[in-house]
């Protein structure tokens, strides 16, 4: 008994000094998440798009064979890719708007400005609501005054809010320029270095890593899919009901598809008000009912249905993850719901292949 003391304690010296170091790793790692916290999404937008982007910077890197100019002229090239086409968007469609408020101010022009116009305008409306769908006594003036007046002050708060924002949007791209960067040329040194914390088998942790990449992989091309078709669909509806620029409008509606919850509503709720404003009743009902029937639609149609073919998750589960990630985490959570789905699915097949190998 007494030959096992110096072996007893020497275990109990080791297990004091790992939870010692324990603690001390608890401790670090909770202030380090308080210091990176308010980047988080920031970080994590550039590891969706290192991911992503991740097999072209590969056929890059083998060209020019320095690691650091490929990740540079990778950077440059998906932040470009980014951001110019909401530039020229931007400023194609104020073109459009600045043309739209001319025709607008000339039509009202011939009614006496823009409040007898307007009230001429919603007492046609009026009438024809009376008419065709027995709403009478409807006050369409004053709702739509109301509407108006509900409209300019959540513009003026957020357009406060977007110069509020400014310094923050700032800081938030440099933070993801430099990470992209070096997440592109260190990412498999990164990983290699991960890997050693994680206590689980080569095999498990590639195979862990590739359900990942697929699950966003899948996730960035249902998103794609959902922009392309509702676009699209936009674009006819503007076409047939013969509004104006209906290219220049379905490529907003791809653009604005990427917004969790409103999307395209952005591009054809306007254009189907002006429509009920001018008087094209019919046609204005028909935008309506086109963009809430069948645009709305897709998102939830497409994107399941091309995630589910790539990561054979069921399309139910995908429907749910998506709905709930985009709850839990705004835009990431069309990203961040199927991942974790796939990360769920990965973590019970490795515990199922655990149980047949012990068996």
């Amino acid at each position: 008994m007494e030959d096992n003391n110096p072996a007893r304690e020497a275990a109990t010296r080791r297990l004091a000094h790992y939870l010692f170091l324990l603690v001390l790793c608890l401790i670090a790692g909770w202030f380090g998440y308080l210091i990176i916290q308010p980047f988080l999404k920031p970080i994590a937008v550039s590891i969706l798009l290192a991911i992503i982007c991740y097999p072209l910077h590969l056929r890059l890197r083998r060209l020019l064979h320095w690691p650091g100019l490929a990740a540079f002229i990778s950077t440059i090239t998906v932040l470009l890719s980014l951001i110019l086409p909401f530039l020229l968007l931007g400023a194609a469609v104020r073109r459009e708007l600045t043309d739209l408020y001319r025709a607008l101010s000339e039509q009202s022009a011939q009614d006496g400005g823009w409040g007898p116009w307007l009230t001429h305008a919603s007492e046609r409306m009026a009438t024809w609501l009376q008419q065709n769908v027995g709403l009478a006594g409807f006050d369409l003036r004053g709702l739509m005054l109301e509407r108006l007046k509900d409209l300019s002050s959540a513009l003026l708060q957020g357009a406060a809010d977007v110069l509020g924002n400014l310094p923050a949007f700032i800081v938030n791209g440099a933070i993801t320029f430099f990470t992209l960067f070096f997440l592109f040329r260190d990412g498999r040194l990164i990983f290699r270095r991960l890997a050693v914390l994680i206590p689980l088998r080569p095999g498990q942790l590639v195979r862990l890593r590739e359900e990942l990449r697929k699950a966003i992989t899948a996730s960035f091309y249902g998103g794609i899919a959902v922009a392309l078709a509702q676009g699209a669909l936009t674009g006819v509806a503007f076409q047939v009901l013969g509004l104006g620029s209906p290219i220049l409008w379905a490529t907003a509606a791809a653009l604005m598809s990427f917004v969790p919850l409103i999307g395209p509503t952005l591009i054809w709720g306007p254009a189907a008000i002006y429509l009920l404003i001018d008087g094209h009743l019919l046609r204005g009902l028909l935008l309506i009912g086109w963009g809430a029937g069948v645009i709305g639609l897709v998102d939830n149609i497409v994107r399941p249905y091309v995630i589910s073919e790539q990561v054979r998750f069921y399309p139910l589960f995908i429907f749910i993850a998506l709905l709930g990630g985009v709850q839990a985490f705004g835009f990431l959570g069309l990203f961040a719901g199927p991942v974790v789905l796939a990360l769920a699915q990965a973590l019970f097949a490795l515990i199922r292949d655990e149980n047949r190998r012990r068996r």
